[in-house]
């Protein structure tokens, strides 16, 4: 079994990083206009973890939607932040990398609250899993945090605050913003796992 983490940076990715240690990880950038931050999140958790990482370079702007996208967001949106398909999209372009390292299980950073989107539900990931377990390579798609709310996964990972403030949350710009969706949940989850941002800076 060789494991391979779909890590945006972000904090549930990021603490699953710490959590299952991957055996590599990959980051897309697809024009989503947080992307420099996220890479940089991403490699730092790799390099103080000693996990190979690897960029993906592709520029999906003009599919976007929303606040990742700098656009209005699609009428069938759910949230601003939605991206039409992104799930699904990352996971393709991340197993199409991941497949000529061996990888056999993708990991992706979901948590229970991302069943809000359609993408982020249990029958999605069953569903991609499927998909690409019937092609070549027969990889498997997990996401092991899905159960679980952000801040219990970093209860359970015991990831250190330190790191966790790395994570770049906000889906507007690679500055956080202070006011989108990303960044409110940022501020959240240390709130409620009792880490003191203060402390940190």
């Amino acid at each position: 079994m060789k494991t391979g983490l779909l890590l945006s940076g972000g904090m549930d990715s990021l603490t699953i990083a710490w959590w299952k240690r991957p055996n590599i990880a990959f980051t897309l950038n697809y024009g989503q206009l947080a992307a420099q931050a996220e890479i940089e999140a991403s490699r730092t958790i790799c390099q103080q973890l000693e996990i190979p990482h690897h960029v993906i370079e592709i520029d999906c702007r003009e599919l976007g939607s929303g606040d990742m996208a700098g656009s209005q967001a699609d009428s069938l949106a759910p949230a601003s932040d939605w991206w039409p398909y992104r799930n699904q999209m990352l996971v393709t372009l991340a197993a199409m990398k991941a497949i000529s390292f061996g990888v056999t299980h993708l990991w992706l950073g979901t948590v229970k609250s991302d069943g809000f989107h359609r993408d982020g539900s249990p029958e999605f990931m069953s569903a991609i899993s499927h998909l690409l377990s019937l092609q070549e390579g027969g990889m498997v798609v997990e996401a092991p945090a899905i159960e679980l709310s952000t801040a219990e996964l970093v209860r359970k990972s015991g990831i250190p605050a330190s790191l966790l403030a790395w994570a770049h949350s906000c889906h507007k710009s690679h500055v956080a913003c202070g006011n989108c969706r990303g960044c409110n949940k940022y501020m959240e989850v240390f709130q409620e796992v009792g880490y003191d941002l203060d402390r940190l800076g």
